[in-house]
């Protein structure tokens, strides 16, 4: 009787604990899970709900207290936070998808090649390029109109350099343009030769070419953001911080979003001018559960390979060449005088030495007892040594790991020895900030995020070059990088209690590799790929 009575008892609490089962949208069990919390804790299993996560531990944990129609067994993969791009050109990248693709051309032959071919596909009356980059070519010298008018003396030629800091374009462009040997070359660089335009344009003297580019239609401006959203899931990426936006561009985003035809988070930096500080400031921080938009992008100078980016002392490979602040001395200290009494981050491009030290004053000085504001330096290239402890002052370095290694091959040059030691010092800027965020910079760089996981840890390129690394030294854990890429972008963004690690309460944004990142080889790092993106819990890609 005592054994019938134990079975009963038995069975009575087994039939309650199925009954008492919370019903839940999505089970994932069978997994190692990188929640990129506090301690780094890892757990096999979780359990969401409404797009965010209820629970998460072991698979027992979870299997006995949760259940849902739709349980995904992991078979032992690898799981961690959704990446995050915390500085990428998300908008222009889907632009360029639309345009003529000059990544990785070897000289002006063949730009002038894949010109051709775009014009024969497209037949447009008006050509736009991205992504050329002389120091790529043999002679290293830049192109100019001439090789350009040969080929399309009547079609108006604008290609963009990689960096979106300096341009070529053909004689017909520069006509329609109105730019002739008189133009005032304000903030910027209008390249001469023989008292003549050579056809290359350094950061101001480019709106004046941006001036004629017909503008894109809705229909492409749509098809644009479409389009990179596809690529940044396929990536891992459900977060991109957009570096430098119109209003009119992150309306058209917003609405998107709340259509549910755009579905990616996206951390919107608003370009700096008076007229978007007077909206912005009087209607303040706007966010949804998708778009966050509570900065603004300056620009303090432009960038190295086109010895535009701002240096205490001349490039070393170009006497009397100092680059140039971008935005004025006054204005950049009344954008941020009046940033600094909102509630609104400043986020300011930053590459060279002189650029960085000038930020970085105007910084401690308007935001003086103002604490946890997380203004940020994008790029934070060259640091003069005595600037570095700047960064201990709250101020976040935002930077792409990549670009040290696209760059190692010839910024010795540009900067010496001496620059060189405090450049791309990467881990120097975390052990001064407490915290470092990482992106591409992307269609600078490529948007592949495991570039920038390789770049930062091994600090060599795809190619394994160097074979002892670039400047070591500065090179970032594996766990530093991951964190960079996900709850330490987050904060840098306002977002660390919703995104950012898999934590009770937060989105159930996360990626899935079938290798893990915390301990497979160098070499396999770069060829790495999620099985599986979600996005608040549903299945991106």
């Amino acid at each position: 009787m005592k054994c019938i009575t134990s079975l009963l008892a038995l069975f009575l609490l087994l039939s309650c604990n199925q009954i008492n089962k919370i019903s839940v949208d999505t089970i994932i069990t069978d997994a190692t899970i990188y929640t990129v919390n506090n301690t780094f804790d890892k757990a096999s299993a979780m359990a969401i709900n409404e797009g965010k996560i209820v629970a998460i531990g072991t698979n027992d944990e979870i299997t006995n207290k949760y259940e849902s129609n739709n349980t995904v067994e992991a078979k032992n993969k690898f799981i961690y936070p959704g990446l995050i791009d915390a500085h990428c050109h998300f908008y222009y990248y889907g632009l360029f998808l639309q345009e003529v693709d000059l990544n990785g051309t070897k000289s002006i032959q063949e730009i002038v090649a894949r010109i051709k071919s775009f014009q024969k596909e497209n037949k447009t009356d008006f050509i736009v390029g991205n992504g050329w980059d002389q120091n790529d070519w043999d002679n290293k010298k830049y192109p100019s109109k001439s090789d350009l008018d040969i080929a399309f003396p009547d079609i108006p030629v604008v290609l963009r350099r990689v960096d979106g800091h300096a341009m070529v374009v053909n004689s017909k462009a520069l006509k329609l343009a109105g730019i002739t040997n008189k133009t005032k070359a304000v903030g910027g660089q209008i390249e001469m030769k023989n008292g003549e335009p050579t056809g290359i344009l350094v950061d101001g003297p480019m709106n004046l070419i941006n001036k004629i580019i017909p503008a894109p239609s809705r229909k492409v401006q749509i098809r644009a953001l479409l389009a990179a959203e596809k690529v940044m899931f396929d990536y891992g990426l459900t977060t991109v911080n957009d570096a430098g936006l119109d209003p009119d561009i992150i309306n058209l985003m917003d609405s998107l979003q709340k259509a549910k035809k755009l579905k990616i988070n996206i951390y919107a930096m608003v370009s700096a001018n008076q007229k978007n500080l007077n909206d912005y400031l009087k209607k303040g921080i706007y966010k949804t559960d998708n778009l966050n938009v509570r900065s603004f992008k300056m620009y303090g100078d432009g960038a190295l390979g086109s010895r535009g980016a701002c240096l205490h002392k001349e490039y070393s490979d170009m006497p009397k060449q100092y680059g140039a602040l971008t935005t004025p001395f006054s204005e950049m200290k009344s954008f941020s005088k009046q940033i600094a009494a909102s509630d609104f981050q400043l986020n300011t491009h930053a590459i060279g030495d002189s650029s960085n030290t000038v930020v970085l004053k105007i910084y401690k000085e308007v935001l003086k007892w103002k604490k946890d504001r997380r203004w940020k330096i994008e790029h934070a290239q060259v640091i003069q040594e005595a600037d570095f402890d700047y960064f201990k002052l709250g101020i976040i370095p935002s930077v792409q790991p990549t670009h040290a290694t696209s760059d190692m091959y010839w910024v010795g040059e540009r900067l010496g020895k001496e620059r060189l030691k405090n450049s791309y010092a990467y881990k120097k800027l975390l052990q001064k900030a407490g915290i470092i965020a990482l992106g591409t910079d992307f269609p600078v760089e490529e948007v592949n995020p495991m570039l920038t996981f390789h770049a930062a840890v091994t600090r060599k390129d795809i190619k394994g070059y160097p074979k002892s690394g670039f400047q070591m030294e500065n090179a970032l854990t594996r766990e530093e990088t991951i964190k960079g890429m996900t709850i330490w972008a987050a904060y840098s963004n306002f977002e660390e209690k919703e995104k950012g690690s898999l934590e009770v309460g937060k989105w159930a944004d996360f990626v899935i590799y079938d290798k893990d990142l915390m301990k497979i080889n160098e070499n396999q790092m770069v060829k790495m790929k999620p099985t599986q993106t979600f996005l608040k819990g549903i299945k991106m890609n």
